[in-house]
């Protein structure tokens, strides 16, 4: 029951929710989301460590940087839940805005390099 409820509160939190949406475009580093959101990035790694706690992400390491993505096999619940998501979130300007965001900052950043583009 407790991590039913860690898994709600992951998704009660409107930061969060923005970074799974970005998410559910494919696998982003931290600094993709931490430009796109135009956040701190310790911020955004403290929202993502939530998300990792949480079973709603999976992250990796590519040299110094950490890259996250949306499980490959997560549990049920967290599978009905991104199913969900995945429809509604977009729905919202916020989102709408976010994926714009990244779109045009993944374009800028077409090296792959992590350094600030902006």
């Amino acid at each position: 029951m407790e991590h039913t409820s860690q898994i709600f509160k992951a998704l009660g939190d409107g930061t969060r929710l923005r970074i799974l949406a970005l998410l559910f475009t494919g696998e982003l580093c931290v600094c993709d989301i931490t430009e796109t959101l135009n956040l701190p990035q310790s911020t955004v790694s403290r929202h993502l460590a939530y998300l990792r706690n949480s079973g709603l992400v999976t992250s990796r390491r590519k040299q110094k940087w950490m890259h996250y993505r949306l499980p490959a096999a997560p549990e049920p619940l967290v599978n009905e839940l991104v199913t969900l998501l995945t429809q509604q979130l977009p729905l919202l300007e916020t989102i709408t805005e976010d994926r714009v965001n990244l779109k045009t900052y993944l374009v800028e950043k077409s090296d792959g390099d992590c350094r600030k583009k902006r």
